[in-house]
């Protein structure tokens, strides 16, 4: 029993250093594995560390340039609707200038239409002027010696008659005994009549001393002739009708009052508008 005892110490006390021995290897690989494990860990890490710091230095980039973009963009907007507004602007003042020039078309049309009818109306009366100066010419053919002063043609004639039949002789050339109007009227006359004793177109006798032109109306410019003691008219009911002068009393200028029934030339006037080429 003793022996036996003996040699199973002996085992034992070999089999405990073995044990140890293996122990401390498995021990040491076990660090060797987890050294090999924690520095792979270590170098992953350390590389998506860097890979992470490029992704965010990319990513701000990225955002930087967005939002570059969105500022660009919100500028390009701000500039569209200033755009907006001024073209709003413009389409307003273009709509408002077509309602102007839609009026000023208006306004002119009623302006052209109206011209229209004024061109019309004035070329009717110009055919009638026309005509009117034809009948107007036919008439003065029917003048002998005849003047033209201011709208007035005078016809004088060579023949001598009573005041009567002179003033007839008139009527039937569409005119009448003449009407002196005013002074230079009356130079005019005295000029062409070289003192020579002519009718004129007045006389009163309808009512004495109320000395009436042809037409009617009243003497208002006189230009009777007057010298010393004589003053015209001065024949009182016996001289009734007006001549420009009186050969036998050269020395008074301007008209007398003569008996109706003497024979004298006479003036005869036709009253016309100017005619215009």
């Amino acid at each position: 029993m003793n022996v036996c005892h003996l040699s199973g110490k002996k085992r034992s006390s070999r089999a405990a250093p073995v044990c140890l021995v293996l122990l401390c290897f498995l021990l040491l690989t076990a660090v060797i594995v987890l050294s090999v494990f924690i520095y792979t860990n270590n170098t992953n890490s350390a590389e998506e560390r860097r890979q992470l710091i490029t992704n965010i230095a990319n990513i701000t980039e990225d955002r930087d340039k967005l939002l570059s973009i969105i500022t660009n963009i919100t500028e390009d907007k701000e500039k569209l609707l200033t755009d907006i507004i001024n073209l709003t602007e413009i389409k307003d003042k273009v709509l408002i200038n077509i309602t102007n020039l839609e009026e000023d078309r208006d306004e002119l049309l009623n302006k052209i239409t109206t011209f229209t009818k004024v061109r019309n109306e004035i070329l009717k009366k110009n055919a009638n002027l026309l005509k009117d100066k034809d009948q107007l010419i036919k008439q003065l053919q029917v003048f002998g010696q005849e003047a033209y002063y201011q709208s007035s043609f005078y016809y004088l004639s060579s023949e001598r008659k009573s005041w009567t039949e002179s003033r007839r002789d008139c009527k039937d050339r569409g005119a009448d005994l003449i009407i002196i109007n005013n002074k230079q009227e009356q130079d005019f006359i005295m000029k062409i009549t070289s003192n020579n004793e002519f009718w004129i177109g007045l006389t009163d006798s309808d009512k004495e001393g109320i000395w009436k032109w042809v037409d009617g109306s009243n003497l208002t410019s006189r230009f009777w002739a007057s010298s010393g003691s004589i003053t015209e008219p001065n024949g009182r009911k016996t001289e009734n009708c007006a001549v420009t002068h009186l050969k036998k009393h050269p020395e008074l200028i301007g008209w007398l009052d003569v008996a109706c029934d003497g024979a004298y030339q006479w003036i005869c006037e036709k009253n016309i508008l100017p005619v215009t080429s």
